[in-house]
């Protein structure tokens, strides 16, 4: 069909009564890129492309946006990531944190109009990679992705697993909390009833809960790349009495929270009111790391999530190890006249701009995760331009 979108990745879509409705997205060739904030529908009953221009002001040019339709009939648009160049071979990257609203103008029929909003309540931070879903009261949820942190060359990335809710007809963020499991909240009922009051109420006032104790250390590859694990674990609470029998089991859930360590680009579906969430990938150094789990949550309890899936370390390898040997090996072997060719090509880049922006959307490689569960990473040194 003639009058589509160009070729493009990393855009987003959605269907809207009888058409699939297209925004945004970027291209990148070996010397250039560009970010769309174009939009597009296509008819399912003709089978044909035509591009909307809406009326308003509406998202600039972006990528990996979260795109989706309120139960008033409305599509919307938030976040997204773009990048632009500043200086000569440098470019600088934009996580966006703005909403969009796009409708039909009353009364004009055919005609599309873009509004801005600006909702209430926990929003959440500035992130690229997020993952999007629809819960079954219709809100739309949001789980993970990473902050970027970029200074020219240097890129560091904030992997996040906290998971946040929008009401459309309340115009407002919630913070997906959970509220631990149930026999969790039925031993600290039962601790506020047999001890004094006041006693105690720090530990059971968010039922489930545990005072958090972030650990960091530095862990060095074997290509010498410094990797920052920051760690999040349950600290010690202060001495208490001896557990009785029947606390036995409620002790147990006491124990730190199952649930998907920090990653973006997951995959959410949602079915008879339970999330479940797959993969995804995270960084260390230059390289990205893919996941394998898969995990569930009842979104009508909110209690905790269920490993359905865990990662089998056994499984994991660093794919670009055998590779690098097997090419290193062939080079010995064939004179040394081309590493320098090579050295050349991996100062100026190499085109590792490019690579970063695609393998965020599509491909990854896989690494040991022993390390990985239950942590966020802070990668230092990575030359990558862009996400």
């Amino acid at each position: 069909s003639t009058g589509g979108p160009s070729g493009r990745s990393g855009h987003r879509m959605v269907a809207w009564k009888r058409q699939l409705v297209l925004f945004g997205g970027f291209h990148e060739s070996t010397r250039d890129y560009i970010y769309y904030n174009d939009l597009y529908s296509f008819n399912l009953d003709t089978f044909t492309w035509s591009r909307l221009c809406p009326s308003g002001t509406g998202p600039t040019p972006r990528s990996g946006c979260q795109m989706s339709v309120t139960p008033q009939g409305s599509i919307l648009v938030y976040g997204g990531y773009s990048k632009q160049r500043v200086k000569k071979d440098v470019d600088k990257g934009t996580q966006h944190s703005d909403m969009f609203l796009l409708k039909f103008e009353e009364g004009r029929e055919g005609r599309w109009m873009w509004t801005r909003i600006s909702p209430s309540g926990a929003k959440p931070t500035p992130r690229s990679g997020f993952s999007v879903a629809v819960a079954p009261n219709y809100q739309t949820l949001l789980f993970g992705g990473v902050c970027d942190e970029e200074e020219e060359e240097r890129l560091e990335g904030d992997f996040l697993n906290d998971l946040y809710f929008y009401d459309a007809a309340k115009n407002r963020w919630f913070a997906g909390q959970l509220k631990g499991p149930r026999s969790e909240r039925r031993r600290c009922r039962r601790g506020k009833k047999a001890e004094p009051e006041g006693a105690d109420q720090q530990e059971c006032e968010g039922a489930g809960a545990q005072e958090l104790l972030e650990v960091v250390r530095e862990v060095v590859a074997d290509d010498g790349t410094v990797v920052t694990i920051k760690q999040v674990l349950a600290a010690p609470g202060p001495a208490a009495r001896p557990p009785s029998p029947g606390e036995d089991s409620a002790n147990e859930a006491s124990s730190p929270a199952v649930g998907p360590s920090p990653r973006s680009n997951a995959m959410l579906a949602v079915k008879h009111g339970r999330l479940y969430l797959y993969g995804g990938m995270f960084e260390a150094g230059d390289r990205q790391v893919t996941l394998s789990d898969l995990y569930c949550l009842d979104l009508h309890k909110m209690e905790a999530w269920t490993a359905l899936v865990e990662m089998d370390p056994e499984t994991q390898e660093w794919l670009e190890e055998t590779d690098s040997e097997e090419d290193s090996e062939e080079v010995e072997g064939a004179g040394g006249g081309d590493e320098d060719e090579e050295d050349e090509e991996d100062a100026d880049g190499g085109g590792s701009g490019e690579d970063r922006e695609e393998r965020c959307h599509w491909g990854f490689s896989c690494v040991n995760l022993e390390w990985l569960q239950n942590s966020a990473y802070h990668p230092k040194g990575s030359n990558g331009s862009s996400r």
